[in-house]
């Protein structure tokens, strides 16, 4: 198979490779007209929110990552960040962790707040599932909640060093971000949430039906996240 058009947009080489990969032969100039006709198109917004950085907060810890998004293993690095969900509730507060190997989303939680608990729920999960050893690096903005003595104590009592962005960039911490404007895009910006529970519901969907389990990624070689850790461990 010959290397992808760069006059292509990238979603539509997504498309196409998905398309093949499920045993359906089409070309990419006939996926382009049968999106076309059918009125799909990528809502793309701003890739990365505005950073503001708060007063007061407590002193920040090094980066560890040095925008190195990449890995040879699982479970030796993570990023974390936190994003708002409109609803005509209210906001939805939305906490992920990311595995760098794979970009897996390994935890996650959603509230009506942005409380430490919250945060906390999202990091419990991920240590749960993934049990990681000692050494993980673990990445986040400079918010406070990832300062919080608690949440500090909680990386301490699994072995993690704590790493954080540089002062007034979101790009530090881009594989976070990336994942926010992927949401957004692909599943957000397409639904009207009435209730928190509805917003609830569809995040739940596009996190563990569609983006770990299906959807491909350009920086994996167009596989999806579980299929890397599959073919890691031999499954």
């Amino acid at each position: 198979m010959g290397g992808v058009n760069k006059s292509v947009p990238i979603f539509l080489c997504k498309t196409w490779r998905y398309l093949q990969a499920q045993g359906i032969a089409c070309g990419k100039h006939r996926v382009a007209r049968l999106r076309k006709s059918a009125g799909i198109e990528a809502q793309r917004k701003r890739r990365f929110r505005v950073m503001v950085e708060h007063h007061h907060t407590p002193k920040a810890v090094p980066d560890l990552l040095q925008r190195q998004f990449s890995r040879d293993e699982p479970n030796r690095a993570w990023v974390g960040d936190m994003t708002f969900i409109r609803t005509r509730q209210g906001w939805l507060h939305l906490v992920v962790l990311l595995d760098l190997f794979s970009r897996k989303v390994v935890g996650w939680s959603m509230g009506d707040r942005a409380t430490t608990a919250l945060h906390q729920a999202a990091l419990t999960m991920a240590i749960t599932q993934r049990r990681p050893e000692p050494g993980l690096v673990h990445h986040t903005d400079r918010g406070t909640v990832y300062s919080a003595p608690i949440y500090r104590e909680q990386l301490a009592q699994a072995q993690m060093r704590p790493s954080m962005n540089g002062r007034k960039t979101a790009y530090d911490n881009a594989v976070a971000e990336s994942f926010f404007s992927n949401l957004k895009n692909e599943w957000v910006h397409h639904h009207d949430f009435i209730t928190r529970e509805d917003a609830k519901l569809a995040i739940f969907d596009y996190i563990e039906c569609f983006y770990n389990r299906n959807r491909i990624h350009q920086s994996l070689g167009y596989k999806t996240p579980d299929e890397v850790e599959r073919l890691y461990y031999g499954a």
